[in-house]
């Protein structure tokens, strides 16, 4: 019998107005029913052109060449009408980013129903919503009332909704807390196991591969590299950038990923403190309690992690300590001052806490040069001196050099890395006493984590700058935090040094946080 799919000599060329770029190259690959294959690289490297050419889900700038076999049938010699049956049918995409994958409009349920309209399937919505464990009352949910992880499930959902016998899931937990992760993995992984569904799982993440494919495919600069059983390929890479992408994820208990000195983790006078801090939320269902009489310090140059998942309070916290939201009750202090409550008092203790957002495609206008993206800061707060200096400086700061090259740069024409270190500047240009960072690297490839990690150390190293960092990323509070504050539905149930926290943790959340993190490791 031929594989599910296999892939002969498969390259993609894309027309530009500078000529051809091959994006793919001479790709062999084979998926058995029944088997999970990860592929992975960093952005740019080609996989999810591998995963789109599948079902010619690809611009028409696209050129392909070679064979692309789904059971036997080259996919890119079939007619409309004969690609038209297969998708969905015998092969779906689970889109990345179900966030913007969805119509806002639509009840997810009308979603998941619309694939079986149009292929004459018989599947129920509430029998697919049963096989991604959600209750089958979410199916009358609009997408902006379902969580991330929720929203995820219903692209499964989706993609499952005409029994193929091929998904393919582009990175499908990017941007997901570790208990939702976990629990989104498992599902795939039951899927694979119970339906004999064959799954090509896309990521940068090599600890989500490991703990869910048979097989793995490395991609760099369009070719495969290595390729081989997942755990054998991890544990025993043979190319220098599988190496790397290996040891890019922190391992949470392993001091080689730590990357505070010992001589950096120091004591210091409280830069900012909440006290018994409260905040609730007033809609249609009542009262909802997101932050409960919360104690939180962050001394003079210190790093502190605020971790837990999604829902939990952390982000309700970083924008009532910012002054962006009044508590209910409680207090902030800054330097020992409670917060201003004047429009005046506010801007000038903005100065001193500047926000770092998580999302910096969408943190800056497109518009907008990098020039005038740093500058609008300057102008909103009229610091004095020279504008131009002032924006050179903060850009050198954020390792963005020769900084007057990057003046009239779109934030299309950036990588990701850069477009961070472009917000983290707006941020410097101040020259704050305190970053409050919202999962600064959550969407960031594994060799870009590890450059911004490395930034925010050296601004404590050369400015004295103290850190909130809000994360559910365990690895990377392990890898720069001085100390770990742990959330959990609106309480801050476990704080202290790093290692207390994250070696010995005494609260059952955190082991169950530590429990969920994937790992490259057996």
């Amino acid at each position: 019998m031929s594989p599910l799919l296999e892939l002969r000599g498969l390259g993609v060329h894309y027309r530009t107005d500078r000529g051809e770029v091959a994006a793919v190259r001479d790709v062999d690959l084979t998926l058995e029913a029944g088997q999970t294959l990860g592929l992975a690289g960093e952005s740019g490297c080609g996989k999810s052109t591998v995963a789109m050419s599948v079902l010619r889900l690809l611009p028409k700038s696209a050129r392909v060449e070679g064979e692309i076999l789904l059971d036997g049938e080259d996919v890119t010699t079939m007619s409309w009408g004969r690609l038209r049956a297969v998708r969905w049918a015998q092969a779906s995409v689970v889109f990345q980013g179900a966030m913007h994958a969805l119509n806002p409009v639509r009840r997810v349920g009308d979603q998941i129903a619309e694939p079986i309209r149009l292929h004459g399937g018989k599947a129920k919505v509430s029998d697919l919503l049963d096989q991604v464990e959600l209750p089958a009352a979410k199916a009358r949910s609009y997408p902006h009332e379902l969580s991330g992880g929720q929203k995820q499930r219903i692209m499964i959902a989706m993609a499952l909704a005409c029994d193929p016998r091929l998904v393919i899931a582009d990175e499908p937990t990017t941007a997901l807390d570790v208990i939702v992760q976990a629990q989104v993995l498992g599902v795939l992984s039951r899927l694979v196991a119970e339906q004999g569904i064959g799954l090509v799982m896309i990521s940068h993440d090599l600890s989500v591969l490991a703990s869910t494919c048979d097989r793995l495919a490395v991609m760099r600069h369009g070719g495969i590299v290595e390729e081989g059983p997942a755990r054998e390929v991890i544990a025993s890479p043979t190319h220098p950038h599988t190496r790397a992408l290996a040891a890019a994820f922190p391992v949470v208990g392993d001091p080689a990923f730590r990357q505070v000195e010992p001589d950096e983790v120091r004591e210091s006078s409280p830069l900012l403190r909440a006290e018994a801090l409260s905040v609730d939320y007033r809609g249609r269902g009542g009262v909802v309690h997101a932050v409960k009489g919360v104690d939180l310090e962050i001394g003079s140059g210190e790093i502190v992690a605020l971790v837990g998942e999604s829902g939990s309070g952390k982000t309700t916290t970083a924008r009532t300590l910012l002054g962006l939201r009044a508590p209910t009750s409680g207090r902030v202090l800054f330097e020992g001052e409670e917060l201003p409550r004047s429009a005046k008092g506010l801007r000038e203790y903005r100065r001193q806490v500047q926000l770092v957002l998580q999302d910096p495609t969408s943190a800056l206008n497109p518009r907008h040069s990098v020039y005038e993206s740093v500058a609008e800061g300057l102008r909103i707060h009229k610091v004095p001196g020279d504008e131009a200096a002032l924006v050179a400086d903060a850009l050198a700061k954020a390792e963005l050099r020769p900084p007057e090259s990057f003046f009239p740069v779109l934030p299309h024409e950036l990588s990701g890395g850069q477009r961070q270190r472009v917000v983290i500047a707006g941020a410097l240009a101040l020259g704050p006493r305190l970053l409050v960072a919202d999962e600064p690297v959550a969407s960031l490839d594994a060799s870009v984590r590890g450059e911004i990690l490395a930034l925010l150390l050296g601004l404590r190293r050369e400015l004295g700058l103290a850190a909130l960092i809000i994360t559910h990323d365990l690895g990377l509070a392990w890898s720069i935090a001085d100390r770990v504050a742990v959330m959990h539905e609106g309480v801050l149930v476990e704080q202290g040094a790093v290692d207390q926290v994250l070696l010995d943790p005494r609260h059952e959340y955190t082991r169950r946080l530590l429990a969920a993190v994937p790992s490259t490791t057996p």
